[in-house]
């Protein structure tokens, strides 16, 4: 079931998608213009935690449910996590007439520091330069970040340049960049009151 809401510029700001496969069931329900509140049950809960600093630093409301083959690891359920919160976004953002679409965000966290960079450019791009002090945090596998953020950028057509300039701290270090992340998201798909009714582009089209 996928469910939009278009407001009065023609501007489809919300979404809800579902994804089935034999592996995991996801559904994703985003809204671009929320309060940053956020329902994340995907049985990972360190991920849990990094999904609601996108939501609270980008004021984006999101819902994310989750059931997956934990089992065997969390490498799918993670990364369909990110297809399918990348198609979500997609589709919220409709046409991306009057928006921004660059964004970006430096985010300290103690000895930390980030750096995220989205283009909302039609075109899948993922730039992660992070390395992690360690490679779990708290049960969670660090190189799982990656394949999240691949998953999102190869179905939401955005280019995401993500760099972990300094941290001794991985927990630190993942927060600084989800945190980045969302208040990055969250200039890029503002609207720009100056380009009401246009695309950010001189080629037309995103």
């Amino acid at each position: 079931m996928k469910t939009e809401r278009i407001d009065r510029t023609g501007m489809v700001r919300t979404a809800e998608v579902e994804r089935q496969t034999l592996e995991t069931q996801i559904r994703v329900s985003i809204d671009l213009d929320g309060q940053g509140s956020s329902r994340l049950q995907t049985g990972l809960p360190f991920l849990d935690h990094m999904l609601d600093q996108v939501a609270r630093h980008g004021l984006i409301d999101l819902d994310i449910q989750a059931a997956g083959d934990l089992q065997i690891d969390a490498h799918h359920t993670v990364e369909d996590i990110g297809i399918t919160l990348g198609q979500a976004l997609s589709r919220a953002l409709g046409t991306k007439h009057g928006v921004r679409r660059y964004g970006h965000a430096y985010v300290p966290l103690d000895e930390a520091l980030s750096r995220v960079v989205v283009d909302l450019s039609g075109r899948p791009g993922l730039t992660f330069n992070v390395s992690f002090t360690r490679a779990m945090i708290g049960g969670f596998d660090v190189d799982l970040f990656r394949e999240f953020f691949q998953g999102l950028v190869n179905h939401a057509a955005i280019t995401l340049h993500i760099d972990n300039l300094r941290g001794d701290n991985a927990h630190h270090q993942a927060e600084t960049i989800f945190k980045a992340f969302g208040r990055a998201l969250r200039m890029a798909v503002e609207p720009d009151p100056r380009m009401t009714g246009m695309t950010p582009s001189t080629k037309g089209s995103l």
